[in-house]
């Protein structure tokens, strides 16, 4: 398994591999060197077939990310910026189209890039002290790694855009009724949550999971009818699977499914 400086990656063998972005000194906040980090650990769960699921958290108990890193950021020029957010995008991009589910467990402030990272993973679950906003336009600039598109397609056009208007952030309660987050659970609480509910996907035939996620990310993205066709096809393919005849005689017999994602 690879070694990391900036994040920390560990792979257990119930496979549910946890990332942690680990600069708490500076709020886990993203540099360069973090984000190639991320992607290599991205590609890592991507390849091995004993990782699942992911969790993606911070360090602390203070910061889940807190956004880009200023000084970094301060230095960038104009091409190098419109070169450092398609990167951001296409690493997170790669987060979001993973066949494996993902659950960012936000454990403080979520801000800017470190919000745009949690919306990028399948749930997110949030703990009482986190904070969640798109700052960007208060240091004049925008949001670059997905905040304008990821934003509005979770919480609706009004109040994503009176995020990203005002930079303003909300708390975990209000993040939850926007539907930003799934749940909101106790700090201590907060990682056992997440395993709990990947467990219950993960009980789930994965090839059927899979395709779910692929179905509903085609269908936001490319529009109603192109979804419902892709939706029909995936149907088609997973009758022609074993954990099909395994889930449906389970049910059937009344016992636990045992699927084997053939």
């Amino acid at each position: 398994m690879s070694t990391f400086g900036n994040i920390l990656f560990d792979a257990p063998a119930d496979g549910i591999a946890t990332l942690t972005v680990n600069r708490p000194q500076k709020l886990n906040a993203l540099n360069a060197a973090t984000m190639n980090e991320i992607e290599r650990a991205l590609a890592e769960v991507e390849e091995n077939a004993s990782i699942r699921a992911l969790i993606v958290t911070g360090a602390g108990e203070k910061s889940f990310v807190a956004g880009a890193d200023i000084n970094e950021l301060a230095e960038t020029g104009p091409a190098e910026a419109v070169e450092k957010s398609r990167r951001g995008q296409r690493i997170l991009r790669r987060l979001e189209l993973m066949s494996k589910p993902s659950i960012a467990a936000i454990n403080g402030f979520a801000l800017g890039g470190g919000l745009e990272l949690a919306m990028a993973c399948t749930l997110r679950i949030a703990s009482p002290n986190a904070r969640l906003g798109q700052p960007e336009v208060k240091l004049g600039i925008i949001a670059g790694y997905g905040g304008t598109q990821r934003l509005p397609r979770l919480v609706g056009r009004g109040a994503a855009l009176e995020l990203l208007l005002t930079g303003e952030p909300v708390d975990a309660a209000e993040a939850q009724r926007i539907g930003l987050v799934n749940q909101v659970v106790p700090q201590e609480q907060l990682l056992g949550r997440c395993r709990e509910l990947l467990r219950k996907i993960l009980a789930n035939g994965p090839l059927a999971v899979g395709l779910t996620m692929q179905a509903v990310d085609l269908g936001l993205s490319s529009g109603i009818e192109e979804g419902l066709r892709y939706e029909s096809a995936a149907f088609g393919v997973t009758a022609a699977t074993e954990d099909r005849r395994e889930g449906t005689r389970a049910f059937l017999e009344k016992r636990q499914a045992v699927f084997t994602g053939r």
